[in-house]
C-alpha cells in the first residue's frame, strides 16, 4: 500500500472518537491485544446528506447492530477528527467504524452473517460511498 500511515493515522483518529457501549450484547471499546494473522476491518462512509444530523445518527444505528456477531471481538465508529488540516489527511467521509476479528476466517464469516447482510441491506440508502481497508495483523 502506497501510504501505510494515513490508515494509520485514520485508525488513531477512530480511536479518539470511539463510542463506549450502550447495551449488554456490544462488544467492549478497550483496545484489543493486537494477535497475529487478525484483521482490522476498516470502513468509511460518505453519506448522501452529510449535513443530516438524522442520517449520520441512524447510520451509527445501524453500525451498533454490527456488535452483535459473534465474530467482532470489538469495534469502535467515529467521525472525522478536528485535526490541524495537512495534505496528507482525508477527513471528508462522514462516518467510520473499525472491528477487530481473530482471523481472515472470522472476517469472512462477518461479511454472510445475516446481521451484516440486514445492515447492508436496511442502510445502504443513506451512503453515496464505502471505503474498506482489510489489514492483516503483523506485529
Amino acid at each position: 500500500m502506497k501510504f501505510p500511515w494515513l490508515i494509520f493515522a485514520l485508525f488513531i483518529a477512530q480511536l479518539a472518537w470511539a463510542q463506549s457501549p450502550t447495551s449488554s450484547e456490544q462488544k467492549p471499546s478497550t483496545v484489543p491485544t493486537f494477535q497475529e494473522g487478525a484483521v482490522l476491518h476498516q470502513v468509511y462512509f460518505w453519506l448522501k446528506n452529510p449535513d443530516s444530523a438524522e442520517d449520520k445518527a441512524r447510520l451509527k444505528e445501524g453500525l451498533a447492530t454490527l456488535r452483535g456477531v459473534q465474530e467482532v471481538q470489538w469495534m469502535v465508529s467515529g467521525e472525522p477528527a478536528s485535526t490541524l488540516p495537512r495534505d496528507v489527511v482525508v477527513s471528508d467521509w462522514s462516518v467510520s467504524e473499525t472491528m477487530y476479528f481473530a482471523s481472515s476466517a472470522d472476517q469472512d464469516a462477518y461479511q454472510v452473517h445475516p446481521l451484516h447482510q440486514a445492515f447492508v441491506k436496511n442502510y445502504s440508502h443513506l451512503w453515496s460511498r464505502v471505503v474498506v481497508y482489510d489489514t492483516q495483523v503483523k506485529p
